[in-house]
């Protein structure tokens, strides 16, 4: 029996595969194949790549371009993000929901995507449209590149240049090579005679283009470029630029159009007011601090204010919630479900690697090895173990009244003991209690397990726009890169070789 199988890409860690027993009739069969087999209940529409054009992503409108034997479609959620400020409503109470699509930053610069996967070139102008078709047409006939005009060229780089930024307002040179990449293969007709890769000059042009578009932006009064006007040396421009460095999708947003810094000033005390009740309101406080975002991330980015006093500015940010729905504010990730969902996958492998491991990082581990009640815990301990790292210093075990021995230390987790301290020897994979401590202070505390500490210690540091603890760095860029998938294309090489024995 002839089968008809389609490959769906969800995002960039969702992709399923489907077998139909024939090439679905309609568009509308199609859609409701994809919606059973990805359990979908939202509206989306589909995507296809186009033989015709390198494999090139293009809407999938009718039936007919479907490929005949197999396909592979990308689904794109047609999901309506408010970007204009959202008035506090008396309903709001009635709802004690966490719906993380509500938690997209009120301000009307806010990003709602991080850097896709495949990234869409945009249309242009009319005029140089039908001139790429024409030239395309001509290219696919005989190879005859394009003898582009300055014209089309700048047309065309403006309008790249807009596009990158509704993603990065500094984006690195991969992502670049990707949007120059996506280029040619939308238009092969821009392919660059003589280039390695055919668009080496098209990363140079974009580099340029986009410079110039951030120095419209900063005239216009956008923050997340205009913070680095000025008290740049020439000799490191770049080394001092406050900028996204871990795929922050929201960064340093503007104020919601309508609203001034009085205006959230008030609702930042009406917050305060709200945490100092026996029992605070969820949906006022996420409300509040939802609305109240850009103030925030300017106080705490463009200030560098310490700990304590964001403490006392913002206390419901150091709520587990809270740190939670930050997270989602600014990078657009889950971080509790991607997390354990990710963790839990890579479980099995994990463990394969500890049982491998000789000398003292196995010793470490083989005593608790089997204990499947603590696994999140040997993992994620494990983690720092294989890739080298002295976690003694951020992993803190000692009795609560001692304070001395977290007094000095920048990030890291108390594992409350009955004892006085210990080395890293012990694990510790049941304390009395985990406590978050930040800049010598105690900011989080009573925390069921540590998985749920190390995973509120990664969600502050991104909330509080804090350095990696240098005892931590791998294990937590690993969390970032590989477990969350933030920024994780180019691997340092210890987390890369972990990374590919994973996959074995």
């Amino acid at each position: 029996m002839n089968t008809y199988k389609i490959r769906i890409v969800l995002n960039a860690d969702g992709v399923r595969k489907m077998t139909l027993e024939k090439r679905p009739q309609t568009l509308e069969e199609l859609q409701q194949k994809v919606k059973e087999k990805c359990t979908i209940t939202e509206d989306f529409h589909l995507m296809y790549e186009d033989p015709d054009f390198n494999n090139q992503l293009c809407n999938l409108e009718n039936i007919e371009d479907l490929p005949q034997e197999r396909a592979t479609l990308k689904v794109i959620p047609l999901v309506t993000i408010c970007l204009q400020p959202v008035p506090f409503r008396n309903e709001d109470l009635e709802s004690d929901d966490t719906d993380l699509v509500s938690l997209n930053s009120s301000s009307s610069s806010s990003r709602s995507e991080q850097w896709p996967e495949f990234f869409d070139i945009p249309k242009f102008p009319s005029d140089v449209e039908f001139r790429l078709h024409k030239a395309n047409m001509q290219y696919l006939k005989d190879g005859t590149p394009l003898d582009l005009p300055s014209d089309m060229k700048v047309a065309i780089n403006a309008k790249l240049a807009e596009a990158i930024f509704k993603y990065d307002a500094y984006p690195s040179v991969d992502r670049f090579k990707s949007v120059a990449k996506a280029l040619i293969s939308k238009h092969p007709c821009l392919t660059e005679p003589g280039s390695p890769d055919g668009c080496s000059g098209w990363v140079n042009s974009l580099t340029f283009k986009m410079s110039n578009y951030r120095q419209k932006l900063r005239k216009s009064g956008c923050f997340e470029v205009e913070v680095n006007s000025k008290n740049l040396l020439p000799s490191k421009k770049h080394a001092g630029l406050k900028r996204a460095k871990r795929s922050e999708v929201n960064f340093l947003p503007n104020l919601p159009n309508g609203s001034t810094e009085e205006k959230l000033e008030e609702e930042r005390k009406e917050l305060i007011e709200e945490m100092k009740k026996r029992n605070p309101s969820d949906p006022v406080i996420k409300a509040k601090m939802n609305m109240t975002f850009p103030l925030r991330r300017q106080e705490i980015v463009n200030s560098a204010t310490p700990v304590k006093e964001v403490q006392a500015c913002w206390p419901a940010l150091f709520t587990e919630k809270q740190v939670n729905a930050e997270f989602y504010r600014i990078t657009t990730t889950n971080l509790e479900s991607d997390f354990y969902q990710t963790l839990d996958r890579y479980t099995p492998q994990l463990i394969k690697i500890f049982k491998s491991k000789k000398g003292t990082s196995r010793d470490k581990l083989a005593t608790i090895i089997h204990d499947i009640t603590k696994i999140r815990t040997l993992v994620l301990r494990g983690i720092s173990v294989i890739l080298g790292e002295d976690s003694s210093k951020f992993y803190l075990s000692c009795r609560k009244d001692n304070e001395d021995v977290w007094r000095d230390v920048s990030v890291g987790i108390l594992l409350v003991t009955d004892d006085g301290p210990t080395t890293d020897e012990d694990l510790h994979l049941s304390p009395l209690s985990s406590s978050l401590i930040v800049e010598g202070g105690i900011v989080l505390d009573d925390m069921k397990s540590l998985p749920q500490a190390l995973l509120l210690v990664f969600g502050l540091i991104y909330s509080l726009n804090l350095e990696y603890p240098k005892p931590m760095k791998n294990t937590l860029n690993f969390i970032q890169m590989v477990i969350l998938g933030l920024g994780g294309n180019k691997l340092p090489p210890k987390l890369q070789a972990l990374k590919n024995r994973l996959s074995y």
